[in-house]
């Protein structure tokens, strides 16, 4: 008895041991607890400092390092801080894994599907082809630019009839969500569709539900059966039913429409590639392909129409800026003149902005999680295979090394003394490397023609009866603006 009861001891102490152990020479973070590791003192610091982003950056100092090694749950989960070491993760093979988890499985339905979460051959195969056909549908040239005009010109036509009190985020979102809707299934979604607001919603709620470990559903995913509304699963199956159903309706239409040929859309063309009987076939299936429309649309919606919310938030909070902003647009072109994304050398102070906009507010603090695929070192510390890499981009923009008085909006830090643009090399916002965002095309090309077409025939105010904005984010996997709403009062040219 007494024997039994000594070896169980024995037993738990040695297991509590291996719980509490790190790895020899892993990166410097604080001591980790049995069973849960870092997890409860992350979620309370994030909680009190306002995100993620900013409690891992607070570890990071309190523990002077650049590498900050923690575990979550089970997971060996490093963040990685300052330009260079990022530079070398976002570029580095041994960098490139996805981490395979319960909520990523989720939120792919079941299985490591798409673009996003997928890896080696099965993630270069399909997106070589995304991006290719996406080209071929006329992605970065004009046939795109036409659509995003076209958006415009619909939205420039409800702000003439009443601009007086507009929540600029969700006014935007489906201009973008539109683009993407007419490569990836030829047709234009129209604004008046309330299934696009409900899924607008819904992003919105999983974004700020989750941050880019996944949440304690990540670490816990048996709390799905007895917390499933405070772990976030009944809000993921929602967002994946929703979406799910969404595209299928589609994808069953295009297969009962297609014929040899047929390529005017990226699911007509996908179809083709999943009827050719060739080795990489294997990956084009239909759970793959709702995967890559779901991964394009999350994409797209998100961060490029907060990025537009902060901006307009800027014009707001610094009217100067805006001045001087609609001041150089009037100085190139006329109320009637066409704008185009090639015409962006013209407007040096208007991309100044649009960069310390996005370096300011940036919607991406934390990068998509990776995995390490081998045993390797980073900074000198080891980190075994599998574990998890986060990236900081919040620490390079906000870095005094990097940038004077990063704290504050200086469009000006991005212009040299002759006032032409200065980029910097350390502004990274698509990323780097082969995970380089496939959307990021599209993305500057809404951003910068939607902010001028608006801005040269609108000056933006807060709407009459608004509470004043902070300019404070609203912490989540994406950052997002705190809601405001703007009167849009034409101007006379």
């Amino acid at each position: 008895m007494w024997l039994a009861v000594l070896l169980f001891f024995v037993f738990v102490v040695t297991y509590v041991i291996q719980q509490v152990k790190k790895p020899p020479n892993f990166p410097p973070g604080p001591y980790w607890l049995p069973f849960v590791g870092n997890l409860p003192q992350l979620k309370k610091l994030s909680k009190k400092l306002g995100g993620q982003h900013l409690a891992l950056s607070h570890l990071a100092k309190e523990y002077n390092t650049n590498v900050l090694g923690l575990k979550l749950g089970k997971d060996y989960v490093v963040t990685v801080f300052t330009y260079p070491l990022i530079r070398d993760v976002l570029i580095s093979e041994e960098f490139e894994g996805r981490p395979d988890n319960f909520f990523l499985r989720l939120r792919c339905m079941g299985q490591k599907r798409g673009i996003t979460c997928t890896e080696g051959e099965e993630w270069n195969t399909l997106r070589n082809f995304v991006n290719r056909h996406l080209r071929n549908l006329g992605f970065g040239k004009k046939p795109m630019e036409k659509m995003i005009q076209d958006e415009i010109c619909d939205i420039l036509t409800i702000l003439k009839k009443d601009g007086s009190d507009i929540q600029v985020d969700k006014f935007l979102a489906p201009c973008v969500l539109s683009v993407i809707w007419t490569l990836i299934t030829g047709e234009k979604i129209s604004r008046e569709n309330n299934q696009l607001d409900e899924l607008l919603d819904l992003f919105n709620l999983r974004s700020k539900a989750f941050d880019m470990t996944g949440g304690t559903l990540t670490q816990y995913p048996w709390l799905r059966y007895f917390l499933p509304e405070w772990s976030g699963f009944n809000l993921i199956k929602s967002v994946n039913t929703s979406l799910k159903n969404l595209f299928m309706k589609y994808i069953r239409e295009h297969k009962d429409g297609w014929f040899e040929g047929r390529n005017e859309d990226l699911i007509y063309r996908y179809i083709s590639e999943m009827k050719t009987n060739t080795e990489a076939s294997k990956y084009f299936t239909d759970d793959h392909l709702v995967m890559v429309c779901v991964d394009l649309f999350i994409g797209g919606a998100q961060t490029t129409s907060r990025t537009l919310g902060f901006a307009f938030l800027m014009m707001i909070m610094y009217p100067e800026v805006q001045k001087k902003v609609q001041e150089q647009i009037d100085k190139h072109y006329d109320k009637n003149s066409s704008i185009e994304y090639s015409d962006r050398y013209k407007l040096p102070y208007v991309e100044a902005v649009l960069l310390e906009t996005i370096r300011y507010r940036y919607v991406v603090p934390i990068g998509g999680p990776r995995r390490v695929t081998k045993n390797t070192t980073l900074d000198g510390y080891y980190l075994p295979k599998n574990t998890t890499v986060l990236i900081s981009f919040y620490s390079i923009n906000n870095d005094p090394e990097n940038w004077q008085n990063p704290e504050i909006f200086n469009p000006e830090r991005f212009l040299d003394e002759k006032g032409s643009l200065l980029p910097d090399e350390k502004l990274i916002p698509f990323a780097l490397g082969r995970r380089r965002c496939v959307g990021e095309i599209l993305a500057k090309n809404c951003i910068f023609l939607l902010f001028v077409e608006i801005l040269r025939r609108y000056n933006v105010s807060l709407a009459p009866g608004s509470k004043p904005p902070t300019g404070k984010p609203i912490a989540g996997i994406t950052l997002s603006p705190e809601s405001y709403r703007v009167k849009f009062t034409e101007r006379s040219l």
